[in-house]
């Protein structure tokens, strides 16, 4: 998994674009792997705007802003959007 997710960005480095959306990729990775799929992120976020979907809470850590779904009764979504900046501001108060 984590082979097809440095294919993913070495073809990033060949043709660059303003973003990368990623789906779940670190969910097969062990714990050292995630690690490792963080630094990759972390490396080309100066570059590339990622856009990621995750349940890891290693790789959520490098979101500036999260949003998440979630489900109170069946069949009623609820979109919950957090700026983690702001967040550390509020918990500092």
């Amino acid at each position: 998994s984590l082979t097809a997710v440095s294919l993913v960005f070495a073809l990033f480095e060949l043709n660059p674009a303003p973003f990368c959306m990623l789906d779940e990729v670190d969910a097969p990775l062990d714990e050292a792997n995630v690690g490792r799929f963080c630094d990759l992120v972390k490396e080309r976020s100066a570059e590339v705007q990622f856009i990621f979907i995750t349940h890891n809470k290693r790789t959520m850590q490098l979101g500036e802003q999260l949003t998440g779904v979630t489900m109170h009764e069946p069949g009623v979504s609820r979109l919950v959007s957090v700026d983690v900046e702001q967040a550390i501001e509020l918990a500092a108060v």
